[in-house]
């Protein structure tokens, strides 16, 4: 236990700390008190939320005698702090990881080339994907004023495709380094926009925070295996603290109470788990509805700020909603196309490459990585700040 809220004191303080004071002093100036607060210059260290999650998840699982106790230093801080997942997961299991670093391990070259064409995939959703969107994105929230409620619409769809390539991407190169190391880390992402509904998303999406949370607090809770009441009070306890966990802001809160009630529909008329074969064509409207209302979620993510999320949403609750948007940015949306339809067809793999190709797909990609790469401005992985 002590080891639980070391790790949970060093995350609050790097993280939410100045968060806790602003509001406090905005508290007080809520009842015309003022206190000359300021906040701490703290630099928040790198992919902080992933270890100490993965760190807390090995003491859990010690304490409930799922795992051993690492039976040596060296494998303990490896699978703490090994490079690949350090920075933005996937948040990997003790259980899982923390064996394969007591092996020795051989050179496979199967597992090596599987793990090329991941990293390949992974720099195309990153590059060519997530940064080609970036820019446009950019552009839109960083003037919200300016445009139209159909524009600020299609900038939280072009989100939802630059957070996806973003952090799916990372996933990817992430766990194609591993299998170069012989090392199997967790699938991260499932295909998630082929959702049906809100449930099959959040299964699909993130699935090691996603399992993390409900290993770890929605089934303490006691899960679903209680009254409606206290499944209700688990189910927003959960979308809550993911929201939290993003960032120390109102709007990841927010966006976190929204896929809450997005959720209960599903959870009281216990349709949760409707949806948990392949999806196929004859799905295509619930696919798209859900898809719609993840992106629209995503203009909450995407807000800087809570005064910004209104201008958003007052815009896109106007009648400039059915105004022809203000820029086409056919670039973004022909790569986006691109990555959904040929995802589809992968859509029962583990990733869109794991089916051996043809070389000229992989030059293909690779030249286009290259291109997009000296056409954008280099963008930062967006969950580098978690």
């Amino acid at each position: 236990m002590a080891n639980i809220f070391l790790n949970l004191l060093i995350l609050g303080y790097f993280k939410y700390c100045n968060f806790f004071v602003e509001n406090f002093a905005n508290a007080f100036s809520f009842f015309g008190a003022s206190l000359d607060i300021r906040p701490l210059s703290i630099v928040l260290p790198v992919g902080i939320s992933f270890y100490t999650f993965q760190a807390i998840g090995y003491s859990i699982d010690v304490y409930k005698k799922k795992i051993e106790p690492a039976r040596d230093i060296m494998s303990f801080f490896a699978f703490v702090s090994f490079f690949p997942l350090l920075v933005a997961g996937p948040i990997e299991r003790a259980g899982n990881l923390l064996p394969q670093f007591y092996k020795k391990r051989i050179f496979e070259y199967e597992k090596a080339t599987d793990g090329c064409r991941q990293i390949l995939w992974g720099l195309f959703k990153k590059i060519v994907v997530a940064d080609t969107c970036a820019v446009e994105v950019n552009k839109i929230f960083d003037n919200v004023g300016n445009y139209s409620g159909s524009t600020l619409l299609l900038g939280g769809i072009l989100f939802a495709f630059q957070i996806y390539g973003d952090f799916s991407g990372y996933s990817d190169i992430a766990i194609g380094v591993s299998r170069l190391f012989g090392i199997n880390a967790m699938k991260n992402f499932a295909f998630p926009y082929f959702s049906r509904d809100i449930a099959e998303f959040w299964r699909k999406w993130h699935i090691s925070l996603t399992t993390w949370f409900r290993d770890y607090i929605y089934i303490p809770l006691g899960g679903s295996h209680c009254t409606v009441i206290k499944q209700i009070r688990n189910t927003f306890v959960i979308f809550l603290v993911s929201g939290f966990w993003h960032g120390a802001n109102w709007t990841f809160i927010l966006w976190g109470a929204l896929h809450a009630a997005l959720f209960l529909p599903l959870l009281i008329t216990k349709n949760n788990r409707k949806n948990m074969g392949l999806a196929s064509l004859k799905d295509f409207w619930k696919i798209a509805c859900t898809f719609l209302l993840v992106s629209f979620a995503w203009l909450f993510f995407r807000a800087d700020n809570i005064i910004q999320l209104g201008q958003i949403l007052s815009s896109i609750f106007s009648l400039s909603l059915f105004n022809i948007p203000n820029m086409i940015p056919k670039q973004a949306i022909f790569f986006s196309l691109f990555l959904i339809i040929f995802e589809w067809f992968a859509r029962d793999k583990n990733h869109a490459l794991e089916k051996p190709r043809k070389w000229y797909l992989y030059y293909a990609l690779l030249v286009v990585i290259w291109y997009c790469a000296i056409s954008n401005k280099p963008q930062a992985f967006i969950y580098f700040q978690f």
